[in-house]
């Protein structure tokens, strides 16, 4: 049941982030190729490049070697743009590098996976680009082109109905994930500090990366900081589910807990420090 509330309230929160974007949001990126590439670069190739470092460095137990392979090629999280808007991100910014990425991630993903063959153990037919084109349009294409569907054909009406249902929405995510934490809490302990240090170090760094390669603009650094630090967690599950004997809730428990833990007093630093609007 709470994974069933869960998925609902995730469908209608990109719902109603559709209902607020426009096509030039969607394109603001791609016409800026410089800031697109960097973003690519510290998402797609910093990034991996950190995670493969840290498993070859640190004396850390192969699941969670894998974790942090898997999770460094998981880039981009669907449900980022009113997070990163409300913290001074820029709304075209993040509305258009979340689809870029989400789009990139269809070859990106298993390319990665075959790329990377030598470094972790992982049979990489087991996640096909047509797997992860299906989750991503299930999960995430076709509620946001609904909402942008419903915002061209009812503009008055999602000018009135989309932030109250995004709030609604985020909300009821919101307990459904607190819930499934302190459910699955006792899993932290089995994972053990080592990797909760090593997933902290992960984030720490995709913060740092992000936020150096976001250029001399506030907003799209805070914006690539945080969407580097965020992560695709539905793409590292069908990854996970496909690697036999790995502890996928565990590691995911552990990774979003040592996550926010490094990820909040930076929140409060931006938010303290944001730009003027």
């Amino acid at each position: 049941m709470l994974l069933i509330l869960l998925k609902a309230s995730i469908a209608v929160l990109i719902f109603a982030i559709g209902m607020t974007a426009t096509t030039e949001d969607i394109v603001y990126l791609w016409r800026r190729p410089a800031q697109l590439l960097k973003s690519i670069i510290a998402m797609y190739i910093v990034m991996p490049a950190v995670a493969v470092l840290m498993a070859r460095t640190f004396d850390l137990p192969p699941r969670t070697e894998l974790a942090l392979v898997v999770l460094a090629i998981c880039a981009g999280a669907p449900l980022l743009p009113k997070k990163l808007i409300k913290f001074g991100g820029d709304p075209s910014f993040v509305f258009s590098l979340i689809v870029t990425t989400s789009l990139l991630a269809i070859v990106t993903v298993p390319a990665s996976l075959y790329l990377l063959a030598e470094v972790i153990t992982f049979d990489t037919t087991a996640v096909t680009p047509l797997q992860v084109a299906g989750l991503i349009i299930k999960t995430f294409l076709v509620p946001l082109g609904v909402g942008m569907l419903f915002r061209l054909a009812a503009p008055a009406l999602s000018e009135r109905v989309g932030d109250p249902l995004l709030k609604i929405a985020s909300a009821v995510m919101a307990l459904c994930a607190l819930a499934a934490l302190a459910i699955g809490f006792h899993l932290v302990f089995e994972v053990g500090l080592p990797s909760l240090i090593a997933f902290a170090v992960f984030t720490l760094s995709a913060i740092v990366i992000g936020h150096l390669l976001g250029g001399p603009n506030p907003s799209d650094r805070i914006s690539l900081a945080i969407a580097c630090a965020s992560r695709h967690i539905g793409l590292a599950l069908l990854i996970a589910a496909n690697a036999r004997g790995q502890h996928a809730l565990a590691l995911v428990v552990a990774y979003l807990l040592a996550s926010a833990v490094v990820s909040i007093p930076y929140v409060r630093w931006i938010t303290k420090h944001r730009p003027p609007a």
